[in-house]
């Protein structure tokens, strides 16, 4: 069930920004020129040899073949339909089904990056220091979302309730995706596509490092031009 309080509105940028952790690599099988129907049957031979396949593709069933995306970077498009999962859970879903997020803005993709990264460090006993790498995907989005701003509680900062039952039922509903006010960066906002095919293939940015100091991310490194950042 929805709102109804979402408005329809077309979202035009040149530029999206989506900060993603640098470890994971490619996947073949979305970066070859193939037939996205042709996908499951190409993991179940690969897979007779490789049986680490199936892992690094994820759930293709999450993604219907006419709303896949094959192709260089495709990956990066893919993976997080993929491998979503409920242990796993975000603003706008449970985990039960991917949201490809990102932010208008560079400044608004750390932003959020760092909140997140800084709950998943909380949960471990990792000492201080300069923890994980991070690389900036570029893109761009032309398309028709459901900005989500009216509607009561979807931008709470800690509660994902009203905000996941929001996003399924406007998935459900048929929606592309959303677009909401940044909690974490006043005054920028961000978009969450629904299927691979609403956004671009992005290309490849900055990478970045981000610094634990035990209790919080406090600076952030930018490897390209080597300057260091603090986070307020």
């Amino acid at each position: 069930m929805v709102s109804g309080l979402a408005v329809r509105s077309h979202v035009q940028w040149p530029k999206t920004y989506r900060i993603i952790r640098s470890i994971y690599p490619p996947v073949d099988l979305f970066e070859d020129i193939a037939d996205p129907r042709d996908w499951e049957a190409l993991v179940a031979v690969e897979a007779k040899t490789n049986p680490r396949i199936r892992y690094e593709v994820g759930d293709l069933g999450k993604v219907p073949a006419g709303r896949r995306i094959s192709g260089a970077g495709a990956s990066f498009v893919m993976a997080p339909f993929g491998h979503c999962s409920t242990g796993r859970p975000g603003r706008f879903t449970d985990g039960s089904y991917g949201i490809y997020y990102a932010g208008e803005s560079e400044e608004v993709a750390v932003a959020e990056t760092v909140h997140h990264h800084q709950i998943f460090m909380r949960s471990t006993p990792q000492s201080a220091g300069w923890t994980s790498d991070f690389r900036v995907l570029i893109g761009s989005i032309d398309r028709s979302l459901d900005d989500v701003n009216a509607v009561p509680d979807v931008l709470d900062p800690d509660d994902y309730t009203a905000s996941q039952v929001e996003g399924s039922g406007l998935r459900a509903a048929g929606s592309d995706g959303l677009l909401w006010n940044s909690v974490r960066m006043p005054g920028k906002r961000c978009i969450g596509a629904f299927w691979p095919d609403v956004v671009t293939i992005p290309l490849q940015g900055r990478h970045y490092c981000y610094h634990w100091d035990g209790t919080r991310v406090d600076y952030v490194r930018q490897y390209d031009t080597g300057a260091v950042l603090a986070v307020t």
